[in-house]
């Protein structure tokens, strides 16, 4: 009953006893995965897994079931994130017809006209200021790069660019 391969003889003997009964695992596996090609795959890393573990020295049928239990397991394995990415994924038609949130016509000039009022908000400020909001906010800068810039306190950036937003969401307010 069991199909044993002709190969070279491997490094250890729970090695040779994987090798000697690869088909009956691929079948083991194939059982819980349903496709021989995952089978295989599972088994292929099994192979790699034990090539790393360290030496078993016990008894053949104690070999038999360790490799067993651990193609098995791996199956197991396999097969639920199989099932989870197939929970979660769809074809790319699907993917096509998703709507976007925010994307309607009425959305889109809401934002707009949103990012009008922040920019004539910011004309309203004093250069300084506005420059100290743009480079922080927009660019990145950390704000004790822009105080060497400006020749000013890190402190005193930081009350520009509160003082900033405080006016964009006060004038953003008023006219929504």
């Amino acid at each position: 009953m069991a199909e044993q391969l002709s190969t070279s003889k491997c490094d250890s003997p729970l090695l040779q006893a994987f090798v000697d009964n690869r088909s009956i695992l691929v079948k083991i596996a194939a059982r819980i995965t349903g496709c021989h090609s995952r089978a295989e795959d599972v088994v292929q890393d099994a192979f790699f897994r034990l090539s790393s573990a360290p030496q078993i020295t016990s008894s053949f049928k104690a070999q038999l079931s360790y490799l067993f239990q651990i193609v098995r397991n791996l199956a197991i394995d396999h097969y639920r994130k199989q099932a989870m990415e197939l929970k979660y994924s769809g074809s790319e038609e699907e993917g096509l017809n998703v709507v976007i949130q925010g994307a309607s016509p009425e959305a889109t000039h809401t934002n707009f006209t949103t990012l009008e009022h922040i920019a004539e908000a910011l004309n309203d400020l004093p250069q300084r200021t506005r420059y100290a909001f743009e480079m922080y906010r927009l660019h990145g800068v950390p704000q004790k790069d822009i105080a060497k810039e400006l020749g000013v306190s890190p402190t005193l950036v930081n009350f520009m660019i509160r003082d900033a937003l405080v006016h964009c969401r006060k004038v953003s307010s008023q006219r929504a």
